[in-house]
């Protein structure tokens, strides 16, 4: 396994080993003992979500607050997305800066995603299967998240603004200078 810290503290991208013989392919998806020796970091899952979405759906951004904050490891097993999490951990020098990358199952890499990230991903591939791992238990209340078109985050989101597709949920997000004030 091959773990690669982003500019982002504790945000990691990690390129999991694939096997392939004349029957298909292996892969390892997570092995929490290399982890850790790579790393430094100790992360125990509880919880795997599972979304099949075609294109130009969005869904983020998102986070969990308190005592509810989550780590995440998410992985696309099937299709393609685009990937962000936006630091919003207090005291960070990198606050508000964001991080993207292209996860697919083609290429099989993963994102871990520490405790005081927003993240969101967008679907640029139809049928994409996205899983998403997580060290707590969701909890409603604790859901906290901003406007995926802000523009004081600037990102670009591979998608035209015609194509994307939001709950409605998502729809109502505050934007980052009110998250700020949280």
């Amino acid at each position: 396994m091959k773990v690669i810290e982003t500019y982002l503290k504790g945000c990691f991208i990690i390129e999991p080993p694939v096997f392939k013989d004349k029957r298909g392919s292996f892969m390892v998806c997570f092995d929490q003992q290399q982890f850790q020796e790579k790393t430094g970091v100790t992360t125990t899952f509880v919880l795997d979500n599972q979304s099949i979405s075609d294109f130009g759906g969005l869904r983020g951004l998102h986070m969990q607050k308190d005592e509810y904050s989550q780590v995440e490891l998410v992985i696309v097993t099937q299709g393609k997305v685009l990937d962000v999490v936006v630091d919003v951990t207090k005291n960070s020098p990198t606050y508000g800066d964001s991080f993207s990358m292209i996860l697919s199952s083609e290429d099989n890499n993963q994102s871990y995603i520490p405790e005081g990230f927003l993240h969101i991903f967008s679907i640029i591939e139809d049928n994409t299967v996205f899983s998403n791992i997580c060290d707590n238990y969701y909890n409603t209340d604790a859901k906290v998240g901003v406007v995926y078109n802000d523009s004081d985050l600037n990102i670009d989101w591979v998608l035209k603004e015609d194509e994307v597709i939001l709950s409605e949920k998502d729809k109502s997000l505050i934007d980052f200078r009110e998250f700020r004030r949280l």
